[in-house]
């Protein structure tokens, strides 16, 4: 029998990406998952499992294995608490197995509420198999039958495993008062914030930020929150960088997010981060900056803005 396996691609994606972290190694997961797909699509039977059911058995029970004696991936808030030092060293620590943002644009996935970084993040402290249960149930509405089929266990274990995950999750990483990155109102704070940054405006920028704004810059384990520490971090950044920033926008788990391209004398603007936001409520409650050289990578950004195209906001 014929079996179609590519039009599952994106989604099978997106459910390794939320039980690993990584959209690079959800990839790998993906293609691998297809290769056992079509070696075993013979021994397929339309009869006992629709194709989407069974490809995801093969998914869940690969992305097990990997994460099997592994350490979750974390962002750095989730590591202790906040520092008030806003010249304290940037020093990366490259041996944590950092929590990593999605490519939306890679992926005709839409906007997705549970694929917000927080909530992502905040599922990496599950068990793998409470995880996998919580995503196949919840997310993809596969029924307990049919979860426990695909991970070899019972419809009673299923709905104990999910049970337990819930509570886990209760009042943790609630995104429900997140507008989406679509959202005329996200878009309005996000060019302000644009505008300010350009314009190396820190009292502007400040402006827009909740009291408790959490800004947190994966792989350096340091993160910091409130208003007053946020910005006296953001000056210390144009202290030492420069000003003249270029921004660009895009999108990455379901939220807004900015591309920030350094000054570079002689070349124009280089490659620094990638910044996801989370806006509520009309301010920046979050933003994680990524700087990383593979989050760029995977989100195809190009290394530097040459000169002539470089076009400030306005």
């Amino acid at each position: 029998m014929a079996v179609d396996l590519e039009p599952y691609r994106g989604e099978l994606v997106a459910y390794c990406y939320r039980m690993l972290g990584s959209c690079h190694e959800a990839e790998d997961l993906v293609q691998e998952t297809m290769l056992r797909a079509w070696q075993a699509r013979d021994r397929y039977d339309h009869t006992r499992a629709s194709v989407r059911t069974w490809l995801y058995r093969i998914a869940a029970n690969a992305c097990l294995t990997a994460l099997a004696g592994r350490a979750r991936r974390p962002l750095p808030s989730g590591l202790g608490a906040p520092s008030n030092d806003p010249g304290a060293p940037l020093t990366p620590a490259f041996d944590i197995p950092w929590l990593q943002p999605f490519p939306d644009a890679r992926f005709d996935l839409g906007v997705r509420a549970d694929m917000r970084l927080a909530l992502v993040a905040a599922m990496q402290l599950l068990p793998p198999r409470q995880r996998a249960v919580l995503v196949l149930r919840e997310v993809l509405q596969f029924t307990a039958a049919e979860v426990a089929t695909q991970l070899d266990t019972t419809v009673p274990a299923v709905n104990s495993a999910l049970q337990r995950a819930r509570a886990a999750l209760a009042g943790v990483a609630d995104v429900t008062e997140v507008a989406e990155s679509d959202d005329a109102g996200v878009r309005a704070v996000i060019d302000r914030y644009v505008h300010a940054f350009e314009a190396a405006d820190v009292p502007a920028l400040v402006k827009l930020l909740a009291d408790d704004a959490v800004l947190e810059m994966p792989p350096v384990p340091l993160w910091y929150q409130g208003r007053r520490d946020y910005g006296r971090f953001i000056s210390r950044v144009f202290e030492t960088r420069g000003t003249g920033w270029a921004m660009r926008r895009l999108t990455a788990n379901g939220q807004p997010a900015l591309a920030a391209y350094a000054p570079a004398p002689g070349v124009g603007h280089r490659m620094h981060t990638l910044q996801v936001f989370t806006v509520t409520g009309g301010q920046v409650a979050g933003n994680v900056v990524f700087a990383d050289p593979a989050v760029f990578r995977v989100f195809g950004l190009p290394e530097q803005i040459p000169p002539d195209d470089f076009r400030p906001a306005r």
